[in-house]
């Protein structure tokens, strides 16, 4: 089943050495099933591998007077043209070629204020992340297409 006005494209593919740290566009990685995304430290076998967030939500804080742009939030994937923060959990997005993501949690409880928050005294990525497990693996890199497949879980 196709879905056209349900596409997007990869604007930054990000990575950190360390958690709780500013992501680095590092323009292509691999999507690793069991894991996320290669030489990232927040990859593992849990329900949180991959990150994403839109650029239209970076936009926001920008608006706000931020000097913000990919991985500044610590997103795995920068999207554009998709509305992520909307879709079920369930969701299936595939993207490029092979790689598909299966969302797990839309949005998350921030612990610790992040540096973001002191700035502007707001933060997108806890009500407009997404999270998602890797399903299958395979290359991401910045202007692949990425789009939504399903919105049942199918294993």
């Amino acid at each position: 089943m196709s879905f056209p006005e349900k596409t997007g494209e990869i604007v930054a593919v990000c990575t950190s050495r360390n958690k709780g740290e500013r992501k680095t566009d590092v323009g292509a990685a691999e999507l690793v099933v069991g894991f996320g995304l290669a030489g990232d430290a927040h990859g593992g076998d849990w329900h949180r591998q991959v990150s994403l967030l839109a650029e239209e939500s970076i936009a926001k804080m920008r608006a706000a007077g931020l000097d913000v742009g990919p991985g500044d939030f610590a997103e795995n994937l920068t999207t554009r043209g998709l509305d992520l923060c909307h879709l079920p959990v369930g969701s299936r997005l595939q993207i490029g070629e092979t790689a598909l993501l299966e969302l797990t949690q839309l949005g998350k409880v921030c612990h610790e204020r992040c540096a973001i928050f002191y700035q502007a005294g707001d933060c997108v990525m806890p009500r407009e992340g997404i999270f998602a497990v890797v399903k299958r693996g395979g290359l991401v890199k910045v202007g692949d297409r990425i789009q939504l497949v399903s919105t049942d879980t199918v294993d």
